[in-house]
């Protein structure tokens, strides 16, 4: 709020006319006790959030560290090596996706997720 000294001379008659000589400077202490209420008020007030704040953030900065140390003690998986295709397999201009769609030999082992996904075929059918 900015004030001038004119719009500051309007406020000091208004409170004169309304209040009267007597009872301005009682008012104008009640004011003043007021304020100062409501500022340390909004102080505790600032202090107490500003402190839940770092609160919560120490927790957070504990939880990650938590996380990096899990992360960091996890042994990498080894993946079992890849199954070679038989020699003369992948004929002169065919491409490796049609050698291996092509010989059955040269897939992979069904594990159990694959097998799931491809139910067995029976010689009825």
């Amino acid at each position: 709020m900015n004030l001038g000294m004119p719009e500051m001379i309007f406020i000091v008659l208004l409170a004169l006319i309304i209040f009267g000589p007597r009872r301005l400077p009682e008012v104008a202490r009640q004011v003043t006790r007021f304020m100062n209420d409501f500022r340390r008020a909004s102080n505790e007030f600032k202090a107490q959030l500003e402190s839940e704040v770092h609160k919560l953030e120490a927790e957070m900065e504990k939880e990650a560290s938590a996380v990096k140390d899990r992360v960091g003690n996890l042994e990498p998986q080894i993946l079992p090596p890849a199954t070679p295709l038989p020699a003369g397999t992948i004929a002169s201009g065919s491409s490796v996706a049609e050698a291996v769609v092509s010989e059955p030999e040269a897939r992979l082992p069904e594990t159990s997720e694959t097998a799931s996904l491809n139910p067995p075929q029976h010689a009825d059918a």
